[in-house]
């Protein structure tokens, strides 16, 4: 008898899947599994016979997202499910989080259909501090720049990186950038199969000097770590998650992976912590910064194989 397959779906850029992941495919073997690495839009490939499709390293879906939600509702097993991913696609899904209860940056959103004039977007900047703008729907931070709203040149440069992604049809998202993630970084809770599984603290990103490119963005952890505070922070987005997906879906779904990306509030801060961002598609796991991460990443696709 065969071994079950397993074939981790990627982008053409990664055929390989990306650096963090390459140990996935020998960890799935050691568990009596057959791995296969596909490109996702690949015409080539029969995905009638893919087994258990686990989304991974698909860092394009963004600028063909219309192409990927509905080759993921083809697909007759597929992890995370579709309905779940296409919702995630669109970070609109912060509002829908906040409007449950979850503490969200504060966010201004910017519409293609407002039809908005580079005075109106001025107005709608923040009038102190440093902002991030960047596309309601991407990957891997493309897109993103952060911005100092008192520096003339660095509001002129927001605008006009506001605008192009409008006239590009893409919705913009406005934050202020937090403090904290200078001093801090930030955490991101990785759960497997609904369990809390490991957390990482990840190096601030967003530089000063950063600016908007269509380049893939990397984090650098700084350690691995268990905070028991951040896991009850967790479990209240978990719950408010997995609420929103019995309202979206008309059931629960069972996420093989959940990685939610949080910062702590500053003392003037309203809330505890805030949620950057809840990645169901391609986020990175990290699973090659500690033996561990990857065994329980393939214990956890082993156990949806076998459910």
């Amino acid at each position: 008898m065969s071994d079950p397959i397993v074939t981790l779906a990627t982008c053409a850029e990664l055929p390989d899947l990306d650096a963090d992941e390459q140990g996935l495919p020998d960890a799935l073997r050691e568990r009596g599994l057959e791995p296969r690495i596909s490109v996702w839009n690949d015409p080539d490939v029969d995905w009638s016979q893919a087994g258990t499709v686990v989304v991974r390293s698909v860092r394009d879906y963004a600028a063909q997202r219309e192409e990927f939600r509905a080759w993921a509702r083809s697909i007759p097993r597929i992890l995370n499910q579709a309905q779940v991913m296409d919702w995630n696609s669109d970070k609109h899904y912060l509002r829908e989080l906040e409007a449950r209860g979850l503490p969200v940056i504060p966010t201004v959103w910017l519409e293609p259909e407002q039809n908005l004039t580079k005075h109106q977007l001025h107005t709608r900047f923040p009038a102190y501090g440093d902002f991030v703008v960047k596309p309601a729907i991407s990957s891997g931070g493309r897109g993103t720049g952060r911005y100092t709203a008192i520096d003339p040149n660095s509001r002129g440069e927001a605008i006009r990186h506001a605008m192009s992604e409008l006239e590009n049809g893409r919705p913009v998202m406005v934050q202020r950038y937090l403090d904290q993630i200078d001093r801090s970084g930030e955490t991101s809770l990785i759960y497997l199969n609904g369990l809390a599984s490991y957390q990482v603290e990840k190096d601030p990103m967003l530089h000063p000097s950063f600016r908007s490119t269509e380049e893939f963005h990397e984090e650098v952890v700084r350690s691995d770590a268990t905070n028991s505070q951040e896991w009850r922070w967790g479990e209240q987005i978990r719950e408010i998650v997995h609420g929103y997906i019995v309202d979206t879906c008309g059931r629960d779904e069972l996420l093989l992976y959940n990685r939610v990306d949080i910062v702590r509030g500053g003392p003037k801060d309203a809330h505890e912590f805030y949620v950057l961002e809840v990645s169901l598609i391609d986020g990175s796991l990290y699973l090659s910064q500690n033996p561990t991460h990857l065994k329980k990443f393939a214990d956890a696709i082993a156990m949806r194989v076998h459910w």
